[in-house]
């Protein structure tokens, strides 16, 4: 059977597969059907003190795993992510990193302050919060943009990848929080960020333990992603406010990010605006983001630096953020590569070829 091809048809299928399958699973675990609880009782499952059964919470590793376990799945991920940050990598390539992550993050950032100042931060236009929009628009898919860019870009475009993995995972989301006031105390961030920066000096200091941890960056997204669907309800993915939600956040990823990241080039005179188009998507990993956060809001009310009503609040809206996201992943990748052949043929046509390097222009 070709699982792993027919999950990969679907975009950002590794992520998006387990994460409906889990949140089927809960949902038929919430209904309580007679059947299936008879079942479970004969099996001898645990009855719970709300006096339900359920498939997921049957204690073991396998409750371990596939219920509870999301967020060291997550801090896995980091860690090994962390580790494939290369920080020896050309001038060109550093440039185009750096001018597309700072353009797509400030973009982002402006568009989540924006909606912040207009409507309900927690729960306004279409359900949007700010968390799911920044989240959502400032971390873009890096699988997708070495893709794109090493079929339609420049060496230093591709190259161009290494600085763009600062973006993954919940860090700058969490620096916007604390921009607007959002009380987060450092020891947050560390806790966070921790994984991520043992794994990157892992990585730089030993070439073959980054290559160990490479599998990592991708091994542990669908049992994560499980995880986190087990905790929710799949009538959310019904909901109006999550459909036109997550859609809106797509589209908003892709059109605002990409034309940022194109003005960026703009200024900075680059030919060809293959890659911000190309980094114009929402990555899987930031599904991961809204809990993450939820989990540093807890470290901060523990400390005393956060309401326990704002912890609740990042708590309740984990799962609806998380469904968002996930959406709007999907529309990206479906954008995403439209708008690179689209730009591609644009620039064609008036003799920039995109995958020619500057010196070799000049030749």
């Amino acid at each position: 059977m070709r699982i792993k091809d027919n999950i990969e048809k679907v975009p950002g299928g590794l992520m998006v597969v387990p994460l409906m399958l889990g949140a089927t699973l809960n949902t038929i675990d919430q209904l309580q059907l007679p059947f299936i609880v008879e079942f479970l009782r004969i099996l001898g499952a645990p009855e719970l003190e709300n006096g339900n059964y359920e498939f997921l919470r049957i204690g073991g590793f396998t409750q371990d795993l596939f219920k509870d376990g999301a967020m060291v799945l997550i801090a896995l991920f980091l860690f090994c992510a962390g580790s494939q940050m290369n920080l020896k990598i050309g001038r060109k390539a550093l440039k185009i990193g750096s001018i597309l992550l700072v353009s797509k993050y400030f973009s982002g950032l402006a568009v989540g302050l924006l909606f912040g100042y207009f409507f309900d931060p927690m729960d306004g236009l279409l359900g949007l919060s700010m968390v799911a929009i920044i989240a959502g628009m400032t971390n873009g898919n890096g699988g997708m943009y070495a893709a794109l860019t090493s079929q339609y870009g420049r060496r230093s475009d591709v190259g161009g990848v290494a600085v763009l993995s600062l973006n993954d995972g919940p860090f700058l989301t969490m620096i916007s929080l604390g921009i607007i006031g959002q009380s987060f105390p450092f020891i947050s961030f560390i806790a966070v960020l921790l994984p991520i920066a043992i794994g990157m000096i892992l990585g730089n200091l030993d070439e073959k333990m980054r290559a160990f941890l490479k599998p990592g960056e991708i091994l542990p997204v669908p049992f994560f992603a499980f995880a986190l669907g087990a905790g929710m309800d799949l009538t959310l993915f019904f909901n109006p406010e999550v459909v036109g939600a997550g859609v809106a956040l797509g589209l908003m990823t892709t059109i605002v990010t990409g034309f940022a990241g194109m003005f960026a080039f703009w200024i900075f005179r680059e030919r060809s605006y293959i890659a911000p188009w190309a980094e114009a998507s929402a990555a899987g990993n930031a599904t991961a983001t809204p809990a993450a956060i939820a989990s540093a809001a807890a470290v901060s009310g523990g400390a005393g630096a956060m309401l326990q009503a704002d912890v609740e609040m990042y708590e309740a809206l984990a799962p609806m953020a998380t469904a968002q996201i996930s959406l709007a992943v999907i529309v990206t990748a479906i954008l995403c590569p439209v708008a690179v052949i689209l730009m591609d043929r644009y620039q064609r046509k008036r003799g920039i070829d995109g995958r020619l390097e500057d010196d070799e222009v000049e030749k």
